[in-house]
């Protein structure tokens, strides 16, 4: 969690949500990446999908049943998808995200029995220091 906190720190560098997300195949990272929404100018570039994209390049397979994804922030239904459809084989991550959260705070498509694959779930790890980050990154764009 501290490499995904890192890199959602890096988001900051061009104004976005900082969000940051860590992929672990036997025990070593293959990708660490943050937003990039505005960066970008994509709504899909959240940290996860880059992440998830760079680990199946990594990995040569879109089957990422052998990989952790860390995240520092509770996954959107957009990702928590991707999640799922990539077959993930675990996924961490720090704060709720009451708002947006599908993998248990709103939504919890990573458990649905309806879907092919459900994602087993660490949740809570270093959510105070995620959160944080985050309180102080839209306190800081209501200021602005």
């Amino acid at each position: 969690m501290g490499i995904a906190l890192d890199a959602a720190a890096e988001a900051l560098t061009h104004g976005d949500v900082p969000v940051g997300a860590v992929a672990l195949h036997a025990g070593r990272v293959i990708a660490a990446r943050h937003n990039e929404r505005e960066r970008r100018s994509d709504p899909t570039a959240h940290a996860e999908m880059l992440a998830l994209s760079d680990a199946a390049t990594a990995l040569g397979t879109w089957r990422l049943t052998s990989v952790t994804l860390v995240v520092t922030l509770e996954p959107c239904p957009m990702c928590a998808g991707a999640l799922v459809a990539a077959r993930l084989g675990r996924l961490v991550y720090g704060a709720a995200d009451l708002k947006a959260g599908a993998c248990g705070s709103l939504y919890n498509l990573c458990a649905d029995p309806r879907l092919n694959h459900e994602v087993p779930l660490t949740t809570g790890v270093r959510a105070s220091e995620a959160s944080t980050l985050l309180s102080g990154f839209f306190a800081s764009r209501r200021r602005d």
